[in-house]
């Protein structure tokens, strides 16, 4: 819940800035006169605009691509950023080890997820695995060490 709590209040910073630059925007450029009752937009016969509007729109995309893909690279328990990429798989090997994929973990050892390489059949879900608590894991091998 707390994931997705986040990727919420991360959209509604980027609508509260997308609409703060949309406010500079329409404060910079002055409408032109009202003609006939009905005022008229610039958009369409100021290329000024019409261009400024362009790259806001490219802007606010950009915007929206990242927290996408920020939060898709965070741990669904702390939300912290995940780490330590590693190669498994191999296209030679790809009946043998599997198909080649990338493996992201979360430093405090809370799941893996593992994202696929190629995209042979259009965009692949990234697979994330919780972990059982790690650290009881590696206590119980230590103890049976001693």
């Amino acid at each position: 819940m707390k994931y997705w709590a986040f990727l919420a209040a991360k959209l509604v910073a980027v609508g509260g800035l997308v609409l703060l630059v949309r406010g500079l925007i329409r404060w910079y450029f002055v409408k032109p006169a009202v003609f006939l009752g009905l005022p008229s937009d610039p958009f369409a016969h100021d290329l000024t605009y019409t261009t400024v509007m362009m790259l806001f729109s490219l802007f606010c995309f950009g915007l929206l691509y990242v927290a996408v893909w920020d939060q898709r690279y965070r741990c669904r328990t702390c939300l912290r950023r995940l780490r330590m990429p590693l190669n498994t798989g191999s296209w030679p090997n790809s009946f043998l080890k599997g198909r080649p994929r990338i493996e992201y973990i979360c430093p405090y050892g809370h799941g893996t997820l593992r994202v696929p390489e190629e995209q042979v059949t259009g965009p692949a879900t990234p697979d994330w695995h919780k972990n059982e608590d790690i650290w009881k894991e590696l206590d119980s091998l230590e103890e049976t060490r001693r």
